[in-house]
């Protein structure tokens, strides 16, 4: 792995790392997980720091001076620097904890390229910053959003900090809502990928700015370069003093969801 990630370029390098990180939950999934208490009932697992480890392994022999911002090892070189890794190793940890495998390996080199990695169906959702690809059974083939599905994934995971102006929650109490929608809550970031790929219509999440987040950066590159409308609940752009996400396959379908939002529409 060493010497074949030194001859990779970022987007290749993004998904040996997803890979690698995928390679460790897969081989720890099903045992006996020592669980390490973060607060406020969040917590990780011995899987999600052998998940990381993993991934800076790859990082680390490709691009040996990059920064890397992990989950579970936090900041590692500058804080500022011009190319900094965000890294989520196991994004739905609570799924895997409890049996379930739906769950995400995120790696996304800051304002570059990103892949997402689904440990248990073997697809590597990436980006070489500009387009968007799934890879499978040894091919690449385009994302391709599309509303058809009309099911539409919320995170309802506190906090909710925006609360009581915007909860997700009410956006499923909408009449409107149940009129052109259907809701799915998978409690994973997976799900921002699959809105890439067109097996989601739209993703709606709270939270504060989460252009720089490690659980949301890979999956936002990857709605971006796949042509998704990507803002903040409330339209702002990302990375412009947004708060939460609303992701879209369409202009049509994200206008739908903030009209909802804002309380208006039908």
């Amino acid at each position: 792995m060493v010497n074949l990630a030194a001859g990779l370029d970022d987007a290749e390098i993004a998904i040996a790392a997803a890979r690698a990180g995928a390679e460790a939950v897969c081989a720890r999934y099903g045992q006996r997980l020592t669980r390490i208490d973060k607060g406020a009932g969040d917590f990780a697992t011995d899987a999600d720091v052998a998940a990381e480890e993993a991934i800076l392994g790859v990082i680390r022999a490709a691009r040996p001076e990059d920064a890397v911002h992990g989950e579970e090892g936090g900041q590692q070189g500058a804080a500022g620097a011009v190319r900094q890794w965000l890294v989520d190793p196991l994004c739905g940890t609570l799924n895997y904890a409890v049996g379930s495998m739906l769950v995400a390996v995120n790696v996304a080199l800051r304002n570059g390229p990103a892949a997402v990695a689904d440990p248990f169906s073997g697809e590597v959702f990436f980006t070489d910053g500009a387009t968007a690809w799934v890879r499978r059974d040894g091919g690449d083939t385009r994302l391709a959003p599309t509303a058809a599905t009309q099911l539409v994934d919320v995170n309802l995971d506190p906090p909710f900090p925006s609360a009581p102006g915007f909860r997700a929650v009410d956006v499923l109490a909408h009449p409107g809502f149940v009129e052109r929608f259907r809701p799915r809550v998978v409690s994973t970031t997976l799900a921002l990928a699959w809105v890439a790929a067109g097996k989601r219509a739209a993703y709606v999440t709270d939270g504060g700015d989460l252009a720089e987040s490690v659980h949301f950066a890979a999956g936002i590159a990857l709605c971006r370069a796949a042509g998704c409308v990507v803002t903040g609940v409330d339209g702002t752009p990302i990375g412009q003093a947004a708060r939460g996400l609303v992701v879209a396959s369409d202009a049509e379908t994200h206008g739908l969801l903030l009209s909802m939002i804002r309380g208006r529409g039908s």
